[in-house]
């Protein structure tokens, strides 16, 4: 029997995806709009390095997973890179975020590059590190829930910040008065009735943003870095333990038919988040006209993790893959009905985002639930223990689809003419139109072919049930060992 792992070492170990977290919103959402609109660099232009330099990726993965399992250090294989990770993100995160006065596009793509490097030097590492800390499976899982918690508390910081940022803006100095005008504009979100803001003042605040969410990292993650280093052990590298290589694991994955249509389906539906999320802050302001665009995504994100049981729930009830269905349509339905609503209409606005943002649960958590069963059918098949492989091509597919999502889709609207420096005023009717319909549309469209994927998914709740059989059966024959039946539900 493996050693029972202690809530300080599981939550310990789970704090590092805190500060992991707080980093997709700002690249998202805010990056795009200040180096556009307020550094003057062309939208097609800052489109085109987010995806270059997305790209490395492709390159650092595999180099940093295989000199992650390979370097022996006398502190280990996983601490050196937190160590040495930590300020070259730190370093990136402050000069990506807080750019001085006209820097260029050379500028912009170095220091996005360096931010993705020091990302990938730590969060590799980290989650092969969490797989490490135990082979059975329920451990396993809770080592993977504590990390979500905390990344679920990161979303909800990356959106606190913006809001506390454009609050002060407007007068709230004050925790109180923040909160008060907070709550001001959140009966004027619904009942329509701002108080006098310009779309100038928001445009203005992409810089205070973005500093406000670097400090935000650079103060948090060298501590959850040390809470890590400190309090968590590094296991020994298993006897005989063998990584398969990339081509290796590519022939593993195409082996496995539903595996390939996940990681079909995580493509499009990736791929229409990613090109709908490039250009939100441009809808959300310059079409709708929402003043409070930190407020209107604190509201997404609690009703987000607020909806994660009912997804779950759903999930269990009717199959992973039908709830997934569930939520890409009504995405999809929210996604056209924003192509109805003009300058002003902030009611029906929020009520869409907050539905929006109710479905955010299930985009995120319900394929990585539906992988989760991929892996027993390589299970079944192998009689092996191969979840690592099947996740990391998980994850390479998403960084791919994010990468091409978000140039594909400012270059669109950057090439027809939409001035992100001047808003509605500046543009082109052509490069206003194609906001409108990257934004609404562009989404329902990736949805679209995914749900064609998803229709007759194979792997179904009752032939999982029996795979499941099979699995305690072989366990049974070999003598009830552990290890035989740790199968892994969801990799940290």
């Amino acid at each position: 029997m493996s050693e029972v792992l202690s809530k300080k070492t599981i939550y310990a170990h789970g704090s590092l995806g805190l500060p992991l977290a707080v980093i997709g919103y700002p690249l998202s959402i805010w990056i795009p709009a200040h180096y556009s609109g307020g550094l003057g660099i062309s939208l097609a232009a800052v489109g085109t390095i987010l995806m270059l330099a997305r790209l490395t990726d492709v390159i650092t993965d595999p180099i940093m997973g295989e000199i992650s399992d390979r370097w022996r250090t006398p502190i280990g294989r996983r601490r050196p890179w937190l160590l040495i990770g930590a300020p070259v993100m730190m370093l990136g995160v402050f000069k990506l975020f807080i750019p001085d006065e006209g820097v260029g596009m050379a500028y912009f793509l170095v220091w996005l590059t360096v931010f993705f490097v020091g990302a990938t030097m730590i969060g590799l590492p980290h989650r092969a590190w969490g797989a490490e800390l135990s082979p059975d499976y329920h451990q396993r899982s809770r080592v993977t829930a504590a990390r979500e918690i905390y990344v679920l508390v990161g979303l909800m910081v990356a959106a606190a910040v913006p809001m506390i940022v454009e609050i002060r803006a407007d007068g709230g100095a004050s925790v109180g008065q923040v909160f008060s005008t907070l709550w001001t504009d959140a009966i004027g979100a619904f009942s329509g009735d701002f108080r006098d803001k310009t779309v100038v003042d928001r445009a203005t605040l992409t810089g205070p943003v973005l500093a406000g969410l670097a400090w935000t990292i650079i103060l948090v993650l060298p501590l959850c870095a040390a809470i890590v280093l400190l309090l968590v052990k590094e296991p020994p590298p298993t006897a005989g333990e063998q990584r398969p290589s990339f081509r290796e694991g590519l022939k593993l994955v195409l082996k496995n038919g539903p595996m390939v249509r996940v990681l079909l389906i995580a493509l499009l539906v990736t791929f229409g988040e990613a090109f709908r999320n490039a250009v939100s802050l441009f809808f959300i302001r310059d079409i709708v006209g929402v003043p409070t665009i930190g407020a209107a995504y604190f509201f997404y994100f609690i009703a987000g993790l607020g909806a994660i049981p009912f997804w779950l729930w759903l999930g269990r009830t009717i199959g992973k893959h039908r709830a997934f269905m569930c939520t890409l349509i009504t995405v999809a339905c929210v996604s056209g009905a924003n192509l109805l609503l003009g300058y002003g209409d902030y009611l029906p606005f929020f009520l869409l985002f907050v539905v929006k943002g109710f479905c955010f649960g299930g985009l995120q958590f319900l394929p990585v639930a539906m992988l989760a069963d991929v892996v027993d059918v390589d299970a079944v098949r192998s009689g092996g223990r191969r979840a690592g492989t099947y996740f990391a091509f998980l994850g390479f597919t998403e960084k791919i689809a994010i990468a091409f999502g978000t140039g594909v889709s400012l270059n669109i609207v950057g090439l027809l003419g939409f001035d992100p420096a001047g808003g509605i005023a500046a543009s082109t009717d052509a490069g206003v139109l194609s906001l409108r319909l990257v934004y609404c549309l562009g989404p329902i469209f990736f949805y679209g072919l995914a749900l064609k994927l998803i229709w007759n998914y194979p792997l179904t709740p009752a032939r999982h049930a029996r795979l499941r059989q099979r699995l305690e059966r072989r366990a049974a024959r070999l003598g009830g060992r552990p290890e035989a039946t740790n199968i892994v539900a969801q990799e940290p």
